[in-house]
């Protein structure tokens, strides 16, 4: 199962990041959303919509085998486990592993599902 986007159909409100920062940190906060929005300027209202393939590069690069999959196919970065080497982030084919400077660890989606759930262009779907 993936998480998919349909990035025509995007109209850049980030309701689904508002939905993910609340869901995975409890905070209203885009910034710590675990998929991204690119606006592709200055065509107007032409956005990309990036999301975690599940692919595993993420684990394949971790030197500290901190990125284990769950029985669903689903990687998630273990802060306990994590040195914060950042190989992770570099090697990622969709640029969706994400920093910021309120968590030592990396992040990255875990297909919570609450992004879909909250984006009201139906954008986002689970296969």
């Amino acid at each position: 199962m993936h998480l998919r986007a349909d990035s025509s159909k995007c109209c850049g409100c980030r309701a689904c990041q508002v939905a993910c920062s609340l869901a995975n940190f409890g905070e209203n906060n885009p910034k710590k959303a675990r998929l991204a929005i690119h606006p592709h300027f200055p065509d107007p209202g032409v956005f990309e919509v990036r999301t975690c393939t599940q692919c595993g590069t993420c684990a394949e690069v971790c030197p500290v085998d901190a990125i284990p999959v769950d029985k669903k196919g689903v990687y998630d970065i273990d802060p306990e486990k994590c040195i914060a080497c950042m190989a992770c982030v570099e090697a990622c084919p969709e640029g969706v592993i994400f920093v910021h400077p309120d968590r030592e660890a990396p992040f990255k989606c875990i297909r919570c599902g609450q992004c879909v759930a909250h984006c009201g262009m139906s954008v986002l779907w689970i296969e």
